[in-house]
């Protein structure tokens, strides 16, 4: 038997890279990231660690926050860690609410990398 070693696969795969994209997959990307999270916990990260926190799209993965931090701030992303908050129940009177559920994302940028948010907007 004359077994033959496969072909190992690209593990970092994922989405594509900014220059690649068609003009949909850009409209996507430009609806991933809805807001930075600015609080003195994220301030704190990202003059320390270079993480920036952003909320994003309930179903939005890595990849898709990855591309979308790389194409609208035109920075170099190290990692991303990603986090689901539940929403509290809340009671209001007599009748009881719940808050929405959220999705925020953990951007690490590679060294000499910054976001600057005033120059962004």
């Amino acid at each position: 038997m004359n077994a033959t070693k496969a072909e190992p696969k690209d593990k970092k795969a994922g989405a594509p890279r900014a220059a690649e994209l068609t003009p949909l997959q850009q409209q996507r990307l430009m609806q991933v990231l809805l807001e930075p999270v600015v609080s003195e916990k994220s301030t704190m990260m990202a003059d320390r660690n270079r993480q920036y926190a952003f909320r994003v799209l309930q179903g939005a993965s890595k990849d898709e926050v990855r591309s979308a931090v790389e194409m609208l701030f035109k920075v170099e992303v190290e990692s991303v860690q990603m986090l689901n908050t539940r929403g509290k129940t809340k009671r209001f009177g007599r009748s009881i609410g719940r808050r929405r559920n959220t999705r925020k994302a953990y951007v690490s940028l590679k060294e000499g990398q910054e976001i600057n948010f005033a120059e962004a907007a």
